[in-house]
């Protein structure tokens, strides 16, 4: 379950209600808020599956 949702979180943008409210308050363009909202949902992602394979090692 912790996989899948790690999973879920690449490379989502614009259909997410997050991208449009970090746009906003950050005052960023389009452009800008996809290349940040990229980067910053891949790192999630990626954090989140090493932590699952931390722990399916970890907790047999």
């Amino acid at each position: 379950m912790l996989a899948v949702g790690a999973g879920s979180l690449f490379l989502s943008h614009v259909n997410d209600a997050g991208f449009w409210l970090v746009k906003e308050l950050f005052g960023l363009t389009v452009g800008q808020t996809f290349k940040t909202w990229s980067v910053m949902e891949t790192l999630i992602s990626v954090v989140g599956f090493a932590l699952v394979m931390i722990l399916s090692v970890v907790i047999p």
